[in-house]
């Protein structure tokens, strides 16, 4: 297999926030019917973890899962490791009603560090971000500026960043924008 390659691989900005591409994941959308126990145990036993909880994320040995929708799921994972855990998905799904697609080329994920991740994400997305509303673990599908997009908190001082890979130039100018020494608000400081 060859290794993956994306124009925008060494995209990184050192502003109050750091904004940087993700590099290649592997990121599998699944859609059925996650209420159903059937399902649930398939999804435990592919991929170690319980389905998420709405608007939440997921953790598991080698994936990571995001609520996208009452009947979605993404999953990631390595690129190496897609191929194999879309067999494993597929096999315990079996005939059950379900969808499973690679949509690692389609998507982008940025990375923003540092204690002003939520002002970033603020000034761009409709969101209340204020802490004890918006916490590490929950997710957000939404809008930043015109781009559809989803975000989580993977800590305080780190946020994540997902969009169609098609805009992903555009995002990367949007949180460069946003995160630009100068332009600070120090909202929750």
């Amino acid at each position: 297999m060859s290794d993956p390659v994306t124009a925008m691989e060494t995209l990184r900005f050192e502003g109050f926030v750091t904004v940087s591409q993700a590099g290649s994941l592997g990121m599998i959308t699944l859609r059925g019917d996650f209420g159903s126990k059937p399902f649930g145990t398939a999804l435990k036993k592919a991929l170690g973890l319980d389905p998420p909880q709405k608007r939440q994320i997921a953790h598991g040995n080698n994936s990571t899962a995001a609520w996208m929708s009452p009947d979605e799921l993404l999953i990631f994972c390595s690129w190496e490791d897609k191929a194999t855990l879309m067999t494993a998905l597929q096999k315990v799904i079996g005939k059950r009603h379900a969808m499973v697609i690679d949509v690692s080329d389609a998507r982008m994920t940025f990375t923003l560090t540092g204690s002003n991740v939520r002002e970033v994400i603020a000034k761009l997305a409709p969101v209340d971000l204020s802490p004890g509303s918006f916490e590490p673990g929950e997710l957000r599908r939404t809008r930043f500026g015109q781009i559809a997009a989803a975000f989580w908190l993977v800590s305080q001082d780190e946020a994540k960043v997902i969009c169609f890979r098609s805009v992903g130039d555009y995002m990367f100018k949007q949180l460069k924008a946003a995160s630009t020494p100068g332009s600070e608000l120090d909202i929750w400081t």
